[in-house]
């Protein structure tokens, strides 16, 4: 049995210090959700889905928790970064371990789940889908200088 840990986790840690150090990503906020990307390589289906931190999901045969979600701030570089474990449900087995691991969106082969049937990467970590949206800017006074009909 190969735990993605056991390969991602030095490489993760790395990125992280890396990112830290060079300013890149500062404080990170904690997020409720996951939204996630599933690949059934046998069909060729792609799957988008919340995972709700804590919380068990299901794709396919896979069993996903995922444990931490964190993404950094707006004036920061893009970053969201996930502690994802995933087991695999097979008749007469039980649950087995495939993936005990740190996500990041922007770098999704640097610790990925190993898999001849799935792949699973991590999207963006968000708020609940029930809190308000945020508002758009406002319309500079004026309206547009653009040519009119007529």
């Amino acid at each position: 049995m190969r735990l993605g840990w056991a390969r991602g986790a030095p490489a993760a840690l790395t990125l992280i210090l890396v990112l830290r150090a060079t300013g890149a990503v500062g404080a990170m906020s904690a997020e409720p959700i996951a939204l996630l990307q599933g690949l059934d390589k046998i069909t060729a289906r792609v799957s988008r889905f919340d995972a709700p931190v804590g919380q068990s999901v299901t794709f396919g045969t896979l069993s996903i928790v995922v444990r931490d979600c964190e993404k950094s701030a707006p004036e920061d570089r893009p970053e969201n970064a996930a502690f994802v474990e995933i087991y695999e449900s097979r008749p007469g087995e039980g649950k087995l371990p495939l993936f005990s691991g740190w996500m990041f969106s922007s770098s999704p082969a640097l610790s990925a789940l190993e898999h001849p049937v799935y792949d699973v990467n991590l999207l963006e970590c968000k708020a609940t889908s029930g809190s308000p949206p945020v508002p758009p800017a406002p319309k500079s006074p004026g309206g547009s200088r653009g040519k009119t009909a007529g």
